[in-house]
């Protein structure tokens, strides 16, 4: 299965040392399966580094956890055991992970949700009131959390050229000194634009145009 992660740099080697901890299904990798999701946290992440953020693909091989005997847990989709397990990896600030399993897979507790969950901690709604509340969007994640879970993911290739980047410099630069803007608000106005959608996304070969001729596009979107 082809899954991806998002960051602001590819991803060359995997260390979870470097991993965070109290995250939804504890400290390890994430990857999903949903390219598009994998496209808005490079695309979150690089705006925090000043870069285009990339994508980069892995191959997910699930006979080898059968075969190695890796403890998997799965959740189906939003539910009280989901949201319970979310609620223990958050609430968990020691490096000790708060489970044993290898490999955890299940939706994601984006921001909307995250807000939720705090309200749920704060025991101002109840988890039927929560699990009733949620918005079901399409999202996925999968947490390797050990190395061992590491040895089912092999490196792909990278989604995002470095043409991209270039592009985006160039694009926030123009902004910057065009409408004399700070590059923060020139990065949102990018980064934040169908135009960039666009561009991100390979298969509509935009990189391969000019980068004042993106520029323009952009410009014509955003009316400036």
């Amino acid at each position: 299965m082809k899954v991806y992660h998002g960051s602001y740099i590819a991803i060359d080697e995997i260390d979870l040392d470097f991993c965070s901890v109290g995250k939804d299904f504890g400290k390890g990798f994430y990857v999903t399966k949903i390219f598009s999701q994998a496209q808005y946290w490079a695309k979150r992440k690089g705006r925090v580094r000043k870069t285009g953020g990339i994508v980069t693909e892995f191959e997910f091989d699930e006979n080898i956890c059968r075969i190695m005997k890796l403890n998997v847990l799965r959740f189906d989709g939003y539910n009280k055991e989901w949201l319970d397990f979310i609620v223990l990896n958050r609430r968990n600030n020691s490096e000790q992970q708060a489970h044993d399993y290898d490999i955890v897979e299940g939706p994601v507790a984006n921001d909307d949700v995250s807000k939720r969950i705090v309200n749920y901690l704060n025991n101002e709604i109840s988890s039927e009131e929560f699990l009733n509340d949620l918005i079901y969007e399409p999202s996925h994640q999968i947490c390797f959390c050990t190395v061992q879970s590491l040895q089912s993911l092999e490196l792909a290739k990278y989604k995002v050229d470095s043409k991209i980047i270039t592009i985006d410099n160039e694009i926030v630069k123009a902004l910057m000194t065009d409408y004399g803007i700070t590059e923060t608000e020139a990065a949102d106005a990018h980064y934040s634009s169908a135009t960039y959608t666009r561009l991100a996304d390979e298969k509509t070969e935009l990189y391969l145009k000019p980068w004042n001729k993106i520029y323009q596009m952009l410009l014509n979107e955003l009316k400036m």
